[in-house]
């Protein structure tokens, strides 16, 4: 790469991966308001899946704040006027193989294993009234699998289609206020495209799921599934001896099936959010290697029967 020509995404990706990692719970949509997806995860330059082979790194931590006054199903009761602060941290990597799949489809594989710090106050209904509780929680979250993950390159075009699976390894307890795992299944189909510029260094992505839950056994509650959308548009400068990657990130995240199970006593609690908010990176090519690093901050505009906060996330990927 040279001064004279901005990478484009098909060069960041190679350095780069997607971000499908479990986090400690906050309250969401479905039960405990709770979802294995969460806004940001996967929208920017950080995320557009690999077209060389090797092997990636990529840590990342997350902290979100939010409260939210509705009635709150959780795995210690209905509660209200809950606020939460959760910070996460993440490590996972993965694998871009040579062989290509379907029509030449580079397949990656990967996996993430969250850790995480639950703090969580909420009013709760007891046989002596209300009162106010409050639990502070860390612990191993949901465990993260990707084991298909294509990209098809044409030219200034790319498309990605994965499967995430989040697994129910985390630590969860029934009648706990706050729990790092949910204690059931997520399967989230994702597909996206990207628009990368290779000239001007102008790039526009744009990734839809649609996440499926199984049932809690311990509750017997089934979240409802949950159809996300996140875009982002960033532009990439020359920087030193490296590229800036400056832009934007918007999110919008709505339960589309009920609620089900003897669990779910509030009925089809449909959640809903939007938001956006600014994404700062910067990449360091090192040779046939590249580091990466991603600041962004995510605010909730317009939330329906779940938190709103702000996502504040810093992440890193090393491609070798």
């Amino acid at each position: 790469m040279n001064r004279e020509s901005h990478p484009s995404c098909s060069v960041v990706a190679s350095a780069m991966l997607v971000a499908c990692a479990a986090f400690p719970q906050n309250l969401q949509a479905g039960e405990g308001g709770t979802s294995h997806v969460l806004p940001g995860a996967n929208a920017t330059l950080v995320d557009v899946l690999p077209t060389t082979p090797g092997w990636f790194f990529k840590p990342m931590f997350l902290n979100y704040n939010g409260a939210v006054s509705a009635r709150i199903p959780t795995a210690a009761g209905i509660v209200t006027n809950a606020d939460v602060n959760s910070d996460t941290y993440v490590l996972g990597g993965g694998r871009t193989f040579e062989t290509t799949w379907l029509g030449g489809a580079h397949y990656s594989v990967a996996a993430f294993v969250p850790y995480g710090a639950l703090d969580i106050s909420a009013n709760a209904q007891t046989p002596l009234g209300v009162i106010r509780r409050h639990n502070s929680v860390s612990g191993v979250g949901d465990l993260t699998l990707d084991p298909m993950m294509l990209a098809w390159k044409a030219g200034d075009y790319q498309n990605d289609a994965l499967m995430p699976v989040y697994a129910p390894t985390g630590n969860y307890e029934k009648g706990r206020l706050g729990n790092t795992g949910l204690n059931y299944w997520t399967f989230d189909p994702i597909v996206g495209a990207t628009y990368s510029n290779k000239k001007s260094g102008f790039n526009a992505l744009l990734h839809v799921g649609y996440a499926i839950n199984t049932e809690n056994g311990d509750t017997h509650y089934q979240s409802g599934a949950v159809l996300h959308f996140d875009g982002a548009a960033q532009q990439i400068f020359p920087v030193g001896s490296g590229y800036m990657t400056v832009g934007a990130e918007a999110f919008y995240f709505e339960q589309v099936t009920a609620d089900s199970g003897s669990g779910a006593t509030l009925g089809d609690f449909k959640g809903l959010t939007a938001g956006v908010g600014p994404v700062l990176g910067y990449i360091k090519p090192l040779g046939t290697q590249s580091v990466a690093f991603e600041l962004k901050w995510l605010t909730e505009l317009y939330t329906k029967k779940r938190l709103e906060g702000d996502y504040t996330w810093l992440r890193m990927a090393y491609r070798f």
